[in-house]
């Protein structure tokens, strides 16, 4: 049975049931997404979309991106993740790769991307749009448009309004989409010489919505609050409530509305999950789950989390882009971790994960994508993590491209610092190599966010923690560690900068 099949199915058995809460506190039934996204299945195969067509989508997280990207894989298209503030060169890059024929996006997009005076504000605010109104694919014909919001100057003559995408009512599919088809197209990294994009098909996708399932209960009367699409899924499919917060919405708003709405169940990144709770304090007593993901949980994160919701379940998601998710550890199962490394818990079910030679982890399972856009189908996925297997159980050792060269010793990172990271006083910790000119090898920096006197007191205590050859050259304490990206991961690029004399 397909994703989209799943959630027409729940909808038709529940239709007065509310399905999701907006930002804004507007409320959508299952009913009425049901019917609107059949309303833009049909809208979109009466306007000429072709099975297995790509759908450039620039559309925040809302009730409006949720109905229009359902809509476009129930008509047998793909959705293409796009991310306009790459800036010019990686988005036409992207965009020679993907060959989509429509284009999705917000009207402030449209006219952000034309209009002279507001492209000049947002290069201000370093924002470099490309003009979305007139993409093109060379030797295609002009892209389709569809816009969400209120006509503004700069939307494209022709353009599809959503509001008319969704009126009126609209037939069932008579036949479904192929599952093992194309579904969703999302750019992860490369460079525009040569980007890159996972393919995940409506089974992968639906095989990684049933993983989340198998390890987190959800079904009706729970509230989950979020803005991720890979949770808010299998919270409709379950029957139970996607409550969505605002757009740029301030850690004390995220929490206020959790509060408000009797939320059971969030997903933050450590991060924004630590601005939280600086915000507030604690959880509300509703909250039974609190997931963890897109970048490791340092300890520091989860003793707050735990201590913020005593009565709620802490966990730690490890996932990738191209499979999702893999193993899901509690935080006491975390921070009982004796061990080096940091413990990412048992493969979930049907996910199968075995070892090369030098330690790099393979996935493999029903979740994992098709492949990457233009290369061959993936039978098996090389994270690029080093890891080993403790009592059945994943144990992530670091990154292959993060490992220093110390004289004959190779030293991983990620299989120190968090043990690093659990020492008192620590917040965070972070190991990168500065090129030492003279001997040719790297100096070793430990970055840490704690107090002034932290240096002196790790220099006694790190000699009991981890390996001698792995002992820091030099110890830095930072106000916080340098991080990028809308899941806030370590940018250790920046921090070697910072840490370089």
């Amino acid at each position: 049975m397909t994703l989209v099949r799943r959630l027409l199915d729940q909808a038709a058995r529940t239709p007065e049931a509310v399905a999701l809460i907006s930002g804004k506190g507007t409320e959508l039934t299952y009913g009425e997404l049901r019917r609107q996204v059949l309303a833009v299945r049909h809208g979109l195969l009466s306007g000429g979309l072709a099975a297995g067509d790509g759908v450039l989508f620039s559309v925040r997280p809302s009730p409006e991106s949720l109905v229009l990207a359902l809509g476009v894989v129930a008509a047998g298209g793909v959705v293409v993740f796009a991310d306009p503030g790459a800036g010019p060169e990686m988005f036409t890059a992207r965009l020679r790769l993907a060959r989509p024929h429509w284009s999705a996006a917000e009207s402030v997009l449209y006219a952000g991307s034309r209009l002279r005076p507001v492209r000049a504000y947002a290069r201000r605010r370093g924002l470099l749009l490309p003009n979305l109104g007139e993409l093109r694919i060379p030797g295609e014909e002009p892209m389709r448009h569809i816009h969400v919001g209120r006509r503004l100057p700069g939307v494209p003559r022709g353009s599809i309004a959503f509001p008319d995408l969704v009126r009126g009512d609209a037939p069932e599919p008579a036949d479904e989409p192929d599952p093992g088809a194309p579904a969703a197209v999302i750019f992860t990294s490369g460079t525009t010489a040569d980007p890159r994009a996972v393919v995940h098909t409506q089974a992968s996708l639906a095989a990684a919505l049933d993983l989340f399932r198998s390890r987190l209960p959800l079904g009706p009367g729970d509230v989950v609050h979020t803005d991720q699409l890979m949770l808010g899924l299998p919270t409709l499919i379950s029957g139970a409530r996607w409550s969505m917060p605002p757009l740029f919405c301030p850690p004390a708003g995220f929490a206020r509305l959790m509060r408000e709405r009797e939320a059971t169940h969030t997903f933050c990144v450590p991060v924004h999950l630590a601005e939280i709770l600086d915000a507030c304090g604690e959880l509300p007593p509703s909250v039974r789950y609190v997931l963890l993901g897109a970048a490791p949980a340092p300890p520091a994160i989860l003793r707050r989390a735990t201590a913020a919701a005593p009565s709620a379940e802490v966990l730690s998601v490890y996932a990738m882009t191209e499979i999702l998710p893999v193993a899901i550890a509690s935080a006491r199962e975390k921070l009982a971790h004796g061990a080096s490394g940091d413990l990412l818990g048992a493969p979930l079910p049907g996910v199968g994960a075995r070892l090369a030679a030098d330690g790099e982890l393979l996935l493999s399972g029903p979740s994992l994508c098709r492949g990457y856009l233009g290369a061959d189908p993936l039978a098996e996925l090389p994270t690029g993590d080093l890891a080993r297997l403790d009592d059945g159980r994943l144990v992530l050792v670091g990154r292959k491209k993060d490992m220093l060269i110390r004289g004959k010793f190779n030293l991983y990172p990620g299989l120190y610092e968090p043990s690093i990271a659990a020492l008192p006083d620590v917040a965070e910790a972070a190991i990168v190599g500065v090129p030492d000119a003279e001997t040719g090898d790297e100096e070793v920096v430990l970055a840490v966010v704690g107090p002034a006197d932290l240096p002196a007191r790790l220099r006694r205590s790190l000699p009991d923690v981890i390996d001698h050859d792995a002992l820091p050259d030099r110890i830095v304490v930072v106000d916080e560690l340098p991080r990028s990206g809308r899941t806030r991961k370590l940018d250790r690029d920046l921090l070697r900068e910072l840490v370089t004399p």
